[in-house]
C-alpha cells in the first residue's frame, strides 16, 4: 500500500520542512519530491503537509504518518538486509554533538546495533567544533553536529533556529550585562551568540562555560543566566526567553551528518547508521517546531 521511497520523501520533507532541501538530500528533483508526497496522500486518503510559497508544515495526520513511515522503512530495511545476506562488519567511530544528550539519539544507536551487531560502534560526545576537527584528523568515520557556518560540507538532518532559553523565572535587567551560560570555544553556539550581542551592541558577562550540556543546563535552571540552543531541543526546565527581553535574534542552525574525508573499512557501516540517523531524524528533536 505504501510505497518505501515515497516514506522515505515524505521523512525527507517532514526533518527538513522543505521541499527543495528534501530534494537535495535524495538526489532527486523538487518535482519528484513533490510527486512522492502526492501519492503518499491520495493513498492515504488524507493531506500530510499544509504548504504556500513561504512555509511547510506537517497536519496532525502528517504528526501520525511519521511514526508509521519509520517503523515500515525499519522492517523493509530489515528484511532486505536478512535475504541478501549482507553483514555489516568493523570499528565505526561515530561522533554525536553534545545538542542530542537529551534526545532519543540513543534508540536510533540501539536500532543500529540491533540490526548491525558485528559492528563495533565507538560513540563519542562532544562540541560540534571539536568534533570537526578530530573528523578533519581522520579520528572519527562519521559526525552528527551543527554545520560550521564556513563549512558547506554535510547532508542536511534539519535545519532550526537558535533561541535564548533559560529558567521561567529569570527576569533580565536591561540596564546591566546579559548573563551568558556558554560552551568553551571552539562551540558553534557560543560564537554565533556573541556575535549576535556584539551587532546589537549589547554587553554581556560570561556567568557560566561548561563543555557539557548537562552542567550549562543545571546553570541555566538554577536561573544564573541565558543560553543560546536550538528551538527543537529545548530541555525539560527550561523555556524560551520572551521577545520583550529585547536580546537580538540568533538565526537558523543547520544539523548535519558529515563523513570523513578518507574512505575506510567502516564506510559501509557509517552509511547505513547515516541512513538510519536520517530515516529517525524527527526523533531527535524534543518538539515540534512551532
Amino acid at each position: 500500500m505504501y510505497d518505501p521511497s515515497h516514506l522515505r520523501t515524505f521523512l525527507s520533507v517532514a526533518q527538513t520542512l522543505s521541499f527543495t532541501q528534501a530534494a537535495r538530500r535524495l538526489g532527486l528533483r523538487q518535482s519528484t519530491v513533490s510527486q512522492h508526497v502526492r501519492r503518499l496522500e491520495d493513498a492515504t486518503g488524507r493531506q500530510l503537509f499544509t504548504r504556500d510559497t513561504h512555509s511547510v508544515e506537517l497536519t496532525e495526520d502528517g504528526e501520525a504518518m511519521l511514526g508509521f513511515a519509520r517503523r515500515i522503512l525499519e522492517v523493509h530495511e530489515q528484511a532486505a538486509a536478512f535475504f541478501t545476506g549482507t553483514r555489516l562488519r568493523g570499528r565505526l567511530r561515530f561522533g554525536a554533538s553534545e545538542d542530542f544528550v537529551l534526545t532519543r539519539l540513543p534508540e536510533i544507536l540501539e536500532g543500529f546495533r540491533h540490526d548491525h551487531p558485528e559492528v563495533d560502534l565507538e560513540l563519542t560526545v562532544e562540541l560540534s567544533g571539536t568534533l570537526h576537527e578530530r573528523l578533519a584528523a581522520g579520528k572519527l568515520d562519521l559526525v552528527l553536529a551543527k554545520r560550521r557556518p564556513e563549512d558547506p560540507r554535510g547532508e542536511l538532518v534539519w535545519h532550526d533556529r537558535l533561541v535564548w532559553i533559560g529558567a521561567e523565572r529569570l527576569r533580565l535587567d536591561p540596564d546591566r550585562p546579559v548573563p551568558l551560560i556558554v560552551y568553551p570555544p571552539p562551540g558553534i553556539t557560543r560564537a554565533l551568540a556573541l556575535e549576535a550581542l556584539e551587532r546589537q551592541g549589547r554587553a554581556w558577562r560570561v556567568v557560566c562555560t561548561s563543555g557539557s550540556l548537562s552542567g550549562l543546563v543545571a546553570a541555566a535552571r538554577a536561573g544564573l543566566g541565558v543560553m543560546a540552543h536550538s528551538r527543537g531541543l529545548i530541555p525539560p526546565g527550561l523555556v524560551r526567553v520572551p521577545d520583550r527581553a529585547g536580546l537580538p535574534e540568533l538565526g537558523r542552525v543547520d544539523f548535519v551528518l558529515v563523513h570523513g574525508r578518507r574512505r575506510t573499512a567502516a564506510q559501509g557501516a557509517a552509511d547505513a547508521l547515516a541512513a538510519a540517523i536520517l530515516a529517525g531524524g524527527d526523533r531527535l528533536q524534543r518538539q515540534r517546531r512551532g
